[in-house]
């Protein structure tokens, strides 16, 4: 898959499935098994320390838990300031004034800076964790389900948060997500991922009105409908068995196990990412041709 300057490229799948080990092959935390990733065409995959460090100044990245991502024994200012230090950027009273620009940024008090973790609520908490993926001015940050631990009223104040700064700062994002009502909003493009692959790629809008692939079928149609009486009446998808072990994957398609239309094909070759139509990827063996034929709407 690839990222855009400027997009929001939603990643989105069940737990365990890799969308968290994305995020940390990126920023060059866990090593990939296989496969490259560049950023700006150049390789990170095999970058030496130096490099890699360097390579992390234009990059950032929001964790899923604000208790548990800050440092509850830093003010903070020192967890904000922390990558500056790191990175030896700006003195002592540029670092200050640094600080109190991005707490500003994000929409807290510059006294806030001398407060511990404790003293802040779970969405002052998100915004510092926020601030802190900004000090260095990356270009690309990595949201790991940033909102997953926030109450709903929250989230709504954190997302708009995260669209303002990415307007107004020219920011890329893989904002990784489960609530996929979040995910349309938010992004440009949208990943689907099962057991590690990408089995289906597009803009945002063609993958919510036109979804190809059964398994983002699924996933869409276990969406709750805010209205009981439409809820009731309509037509559910239900996937049968468990999730394949990612140390045993199977031979074929990933998804085989657990999809109704899968074919022995399916079982023994696994399907490519194709562009089915102009702009939308998937991985089947009964796309294109079965598409066009209608045959997964009338099956589903």
């Amino acid at each position: 898959m690839e990222i855009f300057p400027g997009e929001t490229l939603g990643l989105v799948g069940e737990s365990g499935c890799g969308k968290s080990t994305v995020a940390r092959c990126i920023l060059g935390l866990t090593d990939p098994s296989s496969g490259t990733i560049e950023y700006k065409g150049k390789s990170i995959t095999n970058m030496k320390r130096k490099e890699l460090k360097a390579f992390r100044n234009e990059t950032g990245m929001i964790f899923q838990d604000p208790y548990a991502s800050l440092n509850p024994r830093m003010t903070a200012g020192d967890i904000i300031a922390e990558p500056l230090e790191i990175h030896k950027f700006l003195n002592k009273s540029e670092r200050k004034m640094r600080i109190e620009e991005l707490l500003h940024l994000v929409g807290l008090q510059k006294e806030s800076s001398s407060l511990f973790p404790h003293e802040f609520s779970g969405g002052q908490k998100q915004r510092i964790g926020i601030a802190r993926a900004l000090a260095m001015n990356p270009g690309l940050i990595i949201c790991d389900e940033p909102i997953s631990a926030l109450d709903v009223s929250v989230q709504a104040q954190i997302i708009n948060l995260l669209k303002k700064l990415q307007r107004e700062m020219g920011l890329t994002y893989l904002f990784i997500a489960h609530d996929l009502r979040i995910v349309k909003y938010l992004s440009d493009r949208v990943a689907v991922m099962y057991l590690g692959q990408i089995m289906e790629l597009a803009p945002s809008e063609k993958l919510y009105n036109n979804p190809l692939h059964p398994y983002t079928q699924a996933l869409l149609a276990a969406i709750p409908i805010p209205d009981p009486a439409i809820e009731k009446k309509r037509n559910r998808i239900v996937l049968h068995g468990e999730i394949p072990s990612p140390y045993n994957p199977p031979k074929g398609c990933p998804f085989a196990t657990r999809c109704p239309h899968a074919t022995p094909t399916c079982h023994h070759v696994r399907p490519e990412l194709k562009e089915i139509i102009p702009e939308h990827w998937a991985a089947c063996h009964l796309l294109p041709g079965d598409f066009k034929k209608g045959f997964l709407k009338k099956n589903t």
